[in-house]
Order: C-alpha cells, then structure tokens, then sequence
C-alpha cells in the first residue's frame, strides 16, 4: 500500500483523538486558574502580585521548555512526551490540591507549566506522521478547537464545583483525569502508522546550536515571534488570571457573570480560528495585516472600557472580550508565518522561537498587572478598588505598541528575505492574489530596512 492511503483511517483518528483529549486537559490545567483566583487568594492569603506569580511561574515555565522539548520531540517521540506531560500535569493538580501553602502551590504550578510545554507540540507531530499533507492543516484547526474547549470546562464548571465541593476535591478530580489519558496514551498511541519509518532522530549538540542560529537570525522567524507575542499575551491575561477579577470587582458583575463572559472569550477562540485561517490562506500576503489590525481592535476597545464613565455596559463587555478573544486564533497566524519563511530542516526550531514570543509577553504582562495593583494600593491591603484595576490593565498597552512596531518592522523584512532565498515559494504565493508585491519592490524595501 501506498503511504497515501495507509495515511489518515480509523487508527489515525484514535491517535489523534487520544492526543487531543491530553491537549484539552493541559487547557483546562492551564485555564483553572484564571476562576480559581480570587479563591486562591483567600486560600494561600496572598497579594495580587503573589497571586500572578503562580500564572507568571507557569508560563515562563512553558516558554523556557519549547525549545528543549522540541529536541526531546525529535529523539524520544510525541508519544513518550505525551505520556511525560500527564505525569507532569497529574502530580502537580494533586499537589495543588492538597496543599496549604504558597511556596507548595507556587512548586505545583511550575510542574503544570512543565507537563503543559510537552502537549501542544507533541500532538503536532502526531497529525504530521498519521494525516496526509493535504488534510493536516484542517485536522490541526480541529485540534486548537477542540482543545480549547478545556477552557470553556474550566469557566463556570469549575466555578461551581469550587462552590459546591471545595477547593481540595475540586483540584483532586481533575488531577485523576490525567491518570487515565496517561494509560490511553501507552496503549493506543504510536509515533508513527505501522510500516512507517520511525520519526526519532538524534542530533549532536554542535547541529542543534547552529540550526538555532540560523532560525533567529531568519526575519520571517522573527516576524512570527513578535506577531505571537503582540496578538496572544492580552487573551491569555484575561483568561488564565485577570479577567475574571476584573469583571467582578473593576465592573462589578456576578460570578456567573463573569464566567459567562470567559466563556464567550473561549468561543471567539473557537469560531475565529477557522474564519482567520480560511482568510489567511486566500491572501497569504495580508498576515501581517490582520496581526495589527486584531491589535488596533484590542486596543481600541479596551481604551473605550478604561475611560467608560463607571461600570461598562454589558455590550461594550461582550465587544471587549470579543476583539481580545481574536486575539488568540490570531496568534496562529506566527505560525503559519515560521512555516512559510523556514525551510523545512529548522522548521521545528523556528516554531519554538515563534512560540516563546506570546507566552513571554503573557508572563510580563500578567506581572507587570499585578504588581501595578499592589502599587497604587495603600499599604498591604488586597481590597483593590475599581480604579486600581483599570490603571493595573494599561500595561498591555506597553505590549501592544512593541509588538506592532516589531511586526511593522520586519514584515517587509521577510518578505524581501523569501523572495531572495526562496523565490519559487515567493511566486507561489503570489499567485494566490491578484496585487502580490512585486520581487524587485520587496527587495527595495527590504534593503532599505537593512540600513
């Protein structure tokens, strides 16, 4: 049989559904805390900067990892990861549920952020090796749909199970779910279909360092890595920490209500992916376009809540989390970006550059949020007023005018690059519309950025 049609059955759909189950358990471990926030606060008696520490830990964690985990991916295999990462998630949320103390809970978080960093990845090679070409980005849109679904489970779920059970049954119950996929993992996932030869490889580290350099010193990588870091961080903010203490206490909504609102930002996440995906993929040549322009939306309507005269209405809400909701498939956008400039033997490395970029924003965001908090509060005292978290939320301004600098910047960049290294790529692409700049226009363009 042929590779095309030993590709993509049955067994391959059990492969990749037992993978994305993992995926969508690391979401929810990573969303939990965004609800479990203010009861975290009460728990461990903590201050808000203390508090954004465990968000801060957990994704600095993970971005650190990317780059290390992708060489594990090529030497161990996803499935290995797979079953690592469940460890890793279910050892933590356990910790996290038994302990009483910050430093215990702080240690449990950075474990969640590890096992979290083997997933996403991990289950990207999966749909390479088991799906043709032609149905790998369809069966990859599937899989941050479905895996986002995690966060919507961790919204007002979890937020009545905290109310209901409490903290230490409601952490515990989620923890034994990972015990579970784990085993599913070692017994219905395989690397690669039957046959096929195996994906792990070795590589010395004289190899790994100069296949590194050489995807950073890549503009279009580095077009993708501050496209991922200006478009991902304010989703992330609102939805795994800051969101929902805002809508409470800054605009003085329900819990219900608040959860309500985290869960329309999961389902803009959901709907937005394949709407910005199909667009993107008929006019390759406005990426970057669309980046600053979800960017310009974000912006925009968190400028009108900020300095809306007491609480926002409830629409204006629902239009703030909608245009960061975009946010999150927007980010996508880096990555189809690496895959685009990056020959296919740095492909790997220039995706974990790419995706260091919005989780390194997120955790200096989040930071900086809390700390601001603290700041413009008197004394030691954690009752933040509704002022105190609108001037805490300007922070993401300073991320948003970075990042769409550094995207203006390069894009031109990257578009001379291709059309000078790889010029049947540059005209394949241009094929796809009608007003495709012209090589010698990009190349000037680009050699004037140079200077």
């Amino acid at each position: 049989m042929t590779e095309s049609h030993r590709l993509g059955g049955r067994r391959a759909v059990v492969v990749w559904g037992t993978g994305v189950a993992v995926y969508f358990l690391a979401i929810f471990h990573r969303s939990s805390l965004g609800v479990a926030g203010l009861a975290a606060a009460d728990r461990f008696h903590i201050t808000a900067s203390q508090l954004s520490t465990f968000t801060v830990l957990q994704l600095l964690v993970y971005a650190a990892m990317q780059i290390p985990v992708g060489v594990l991916l090529d030497r161990f295999g996803p499935q290995r990861l797979l079953v690592a990462g469940a460890v890793f998630m279910t050892a933590a949320q356990l910790g996290f549920a038994w302990t009483g103390t910050y430093g215990g809970a702080v240690t449990a978080r950075v474990f969640v952020g590890m096992g979290d960093a083997m997933v996403f990845i991990s289950v990207l090679r999966l749909i390479a090796s088991w799906f043709p070409p032609m149905r790998s980005p369809l069966v990859t849109a599937f899989t941050a749909m479905l895996g986002q679904c995690g966060a919507l489970v961790a919204a007002i779920p979890l937020s009545r199970s905290l109310a209901t059970y409490g903290w230490t049954v409601t952490f515990a119950a989620s923890a034994s779910v990972g015990i579970l996929l784990g085993l599913l993992v070692i017994l219905l996932v395989r690397d690669v279909p039957p046959g096929a030869p195996p994906s792990r490889s070795v590589k010395d580290v004289r190899t790994v360092g100069r296949d590194l350099r050489l995807a950073w010193q890549d503009p279009g990588t580095k077009l993708g890595l501050w496209s991922h870091f200006t478009t991902q961080f304010a989703s992330n903010v609102m939805g795994l920490l800051w969101g929902f203490p805002f809508f409470v206490h800054a605009e003085h909504r329900t819990k219900g209500q608040a959860g309500a609102l985290l869960t329309l930002l999961v389902v803009v996440f959901i709907v937005g992916g394949p709407l910005i995906g199909g667009y993107i993929s008929r006019h390759p040549w406005q990426r970057s376009t669309v980046v600053l322009s979800i960017v310009a939306a974000m912006a925009t309507t968190w400028t009108v809540t900020l300095l809306w005269p007491g609480d926002a209405p409830t629409w204006l809400l629902c239009v703030l989390v909608v245009t960061t909701g975009l946010g999150g498939p927007g980010s996508m956008i880096a990555f189809d970006l690496a895959r685009t400039f990056a020959p296919a033997s740095r492909l790997g490395q220039a995706s974990g550059i790419v995706n260091v970029g919005g989780f390194t924003a997120s955790l200096l965001a989040v930071l900086g949020i809390g700390l601001v908090l603290d700041a413009v509060t008197q004394g030691s005292s954690t009752d933040y007023s509704s002022g105190a978290y609108k001037t805490a939320m300007c922070v993401q301004y300073v991320f948003w005018v970075l990042g769409g600098l550094q995207v203006w910047r390069y894009r031109y960049r990257a578009r001379a690059h291709l059309a000078d290294t790889q010029p049947e790529t540059f005209r394949d692409m241009s094929g796809f519309e009608e007003y495709a700049p012209r090589p010698s226009r990009v190349r000037d363009i680009g050699r004037r950025g140079r200077r």
